[in-house]
């Protein structure tokens, strides 16, 4: 079954039987735990998620005034490429907003958090500039450039 169809039928199933529906936006149900767990995961979502143009159009709002941490002259949105630390961030975001109805604003902080919690020393926003593509998030890299090879 399509991830569309299961979006639709559950929440219509648990409707028809009376339950209540899942915990989604008003709830910050996602706390940042484990880099390499939820980095995986949220590269999953950048390849699987599907948007709306209505969730599109968030998508692009939240992301646009974050600047990248690892090029910090563009936005989330338009990263200078799509290294890894990009897709992840953007697979998060694409799941905030199609699987919680997150908008645009709990969006943005929430991206925001995921930057802090991967750049615990901070970010210089040069790493795509200055050659620390290879190097993890804590190192103030991009975790790398291939998709399933993330520099942890």
């Amino acid at each position: 079954m399509s991830r569309t169809l299961k979006m639709i039928l559950i929440p219509l199933f648990l409707l028809a039987q009376g339950l209540a529906l899942p915990a989604c936006a008003g709830d910050d149900h996602l706390q940042f735990t484990d880099v390499k767990a939820q980095t995986e995961e949220f590269l999953r979502y950048n390849d699987d998620i599907q948007l709306t143009d209505a969730q599109e159009a968030v998508f692009k709002e939240a992301l646009t005034p974050i600047p990248a941490p690892c090029c910090s002259d563009r936005s989330a949105l338009t990263c200078c490429c799509p290294c890894n630390q990009a897709r992840t961030w953007w697979g998060l975001t694409k799941h905030l907003i199609a699987d919680h109805g997150y908008d645009v604003e709990q969006t943005r902080a929430k991206v925001q958090e995921w930057f802090a919690f991967t750049h615990p020393n901070g970010a210089e926003g040069r790493a795509c500039y200055s050659g620390r593509c290879p190097l993890p998030f804590a190192k103030d890299g991009c975790g790398g450039m291939r998709a399933g090879e993330v520099a942890f």
